[in-house]
């Protein structure tokens, strides 16, 4: 929503003469009186006219409507490209100076305004933008602009407001009234994070995106971003609080941003979630690292986004962290199924490497398009006695962490978690795990011996795919695999290892049960978690 201003200044002046008529002649005296001594005239200094809008009425002339041409990738219709997206904004400085939000402007090629309704476009430049706050500056060439001045008034419920803009494109200037709902809205939604928000019911649609919210004497209360037709709800960014925030982006320097344009999303059953990216800043820390349009923002700092289907928890991440902080970042390409690693200030996005992606090549089996097991995410277990760890699908909910026996023998550490312990422990067709660690078990013999124990006790109801390599940052060792256990369409992995940094320490033991893709997914997040983090019992 983007509105153009017409100014039309009238300086009227006027001039006032007078006649004299001539005095009836006087005598003249003998004695000329002495000369008055002259005063010196003060001329106070002509006041220039201001170009600040001081009524509502008024409000038309520094509204400007917004088109930001570029490529952008929609989440529904894909690609769109040398496409043009129309919003609002409102200058706040005679040099054209303009605020906006952030996802009206943000990774465009170029931006077109119209000041006042005028029919005329003038280009604009962005100066700084922020995602969480969805707020740009842009700075649009020319000079002698009208413009608004900040209310300092209350914003108390019951105040009358108005909403100015171009709402759905219209190149019609539109003002609509009301009045001030609720003075501290909640601000979190899947395009913005914000502290200050006001809920009014001067009516917004999309278009008005980045227009201000009016006083009755043409002062901003606000900036609008966003507004709902099914609950006919409106929000304005308190102008008092996104102040400081604008003079930032006004010095050129962006703000808790990345240079991103996005929004959170997730899947049909929450398996995925993150910051959809719309568009990319060039030249930003997103830019740098390799982000594109198209991108699934999934982990920043290894916290999985938008969980809640806002940007709250990505914000959060960001306003920890100074403008150079190195972090870092897990991305989907949506468009190619690829997972990328790398950090924001740092190594550029790289492909990750998938295990399991590995495993279903290596037994030639691809796994069931069930319902995904990991619908509530991860949570990380321990053993009863804290010395080893995992992460495992909430939904295996049976956990026994009890201690590794056999008989009357102690061995080490053991944790078994499936969606049924007991069909997990007596068949093939549950999901689940058993991972344990023992340093007895290191004195007698090295992993390949383990391994070789279980392939053995294995062989009757399974058939071995073969036997491979393994080694991670911590660990190496060996793992054989197995399909088609007692007829069931499941491959089972059994994995023995020692840490790199002290090989004679402990072994590792972890099988793995898997039958849907949702279980490949959960071993990659299985193998990237288990750990020895106390003393073995």
């Amino acid at each position: 929503m983007r509105t153009r201003v017409i100014v039309i200044l009238v300086l009227f002046s006027l001039i006032l003469s007078a006649c004299s008529q001539p005095a009836a002649p006087v005598e003249i005296p003998t004695e000329m009186p002495a000369a008055p001594s002259e005063t010196p005239m003060i001329i106070a200094p002509t006041e220039e006219p201001s170009n600040a809008v001081n009524s509502i009425e008024g409000a038309k002339a520094a509204t400007i409507q917004i088109e930001a041409q570029g490529s952008f990738v929609d989440p529904e219709f894909g690609q769109l490209l040398n496409t043009a997206g129309r919003g609002s904004g409102f200058i706040i400085s005679p040099s054209g100076i303009a605020v906006t939000n952030n996802h009206v402007v943000t990774g465009s090629a170029l931006i077109k305004v119209w000041v006042g309704g005028s029919t005329k476009p003038l280009n604009a430049r962005i100066l700084g933008v922020s995602e969480c706050w969805d707020l740009a500056v842009i700075d649009i060439e020319g000079d002698g602009f009208p413009y608004f001045e900040w209310y300092e008034g209350n914003t108390d419920p019951g105040v009358e407001v108005y909403s100015a803009g171009f709402p759905l494109g219209d190149p019609e200037y539109t003002l609509t009234k009301g009045i001030i709902s609720k003075a501290n809205a909640y601000g979190e939604t899947s395009w913005a994070s914000v502290d200050a928000v006001i809920e009014h019911d001067a009516r917004i649609r999309g278009g008005n995106s980045g227009g201000p919210l009016l006083s009755t004497d043409g002062k901003v209360i606000g900036i609008n971003y966003a507004g709902s037709d099914q609950y006919d709800t409106n929000f304005a960014i308190k102008a008092e609080i996104a102040q400081s925030v604008i003079s930032k982006l006004e010095s050129g320097v962006d703000f808790e941003s990345i240079g991103v344009n996005g929004n959170a999303v997730s899947n049909e059953d929450g398996s995925i979630t993150g910051i959809w990216v719309a568009s990319v800043k060039s030249g930003s820390p997103a830019d740098k690292a390799g982000i594109k349009g198209g991108d699934i923002i999934t982990k920043l700092e290894g916290l999985v986004l938008a969980t809640d289907g806002t940007m709250s928890d990505y914000c959060d991440i960001l306003r920890t962290r100074s403008a150079s902080d190195t972090y870092s970042l897990e991305v989907l390409r949506f468009a190619t199924e690829e997972i990328l690693e790398g950090q924001i200030n740092g190594r550029t996005l790289e492909q990750t490497y998938f295990f399991a992606q590995q495993i279903s090549e290596q037994t030639d089996v691809t796994p069931e398009s069930a319902p995904s097991t990991a619908t509530g995410g991860y949570v990380t277990v321990q053993d009863d006695e804290g010395a080893i760890q995992v992460d495992i699908p909430a939904e295996w909910a049976q956990v026994d962490g009890s201690v590794w026996v056999d008989g009357d023998i102690t061995y080490g550490a053991s944790i078994t978690a499936s969606t049924d312990l007991e069909a997990f422990t007596y068949g093939y067709y549950q999901p689940g795990l058993f991972y344990a660690a023992s340093d007895e078990i290191a004195k007698l013999g090295g992993f390949v011996q383990l391994l070789d124990v279980y392939r053995d006790s294995y062989m009757t109801d399974c058939e071995l795919a073969d036997r491979y390599d393994y080694e991670d940052s911590a660990f190496e060792g060996k793992y054989d695999l197995f399909t088609n256990c007692l007829g069931e369409d499941n491959v089972l992995l059994i994995l023995s290892a020692r840490p790199i940094n002290d090989p004679s320490a402990y072994l590792v033991l972890l099988i793995v049960n898997m039958i849907s893709d949702s279980d490949f997914d959960a071993l990659d997040q299985i193998l990237a978690t288990f750990d020895v983090v106390g003393n073995l019992p």
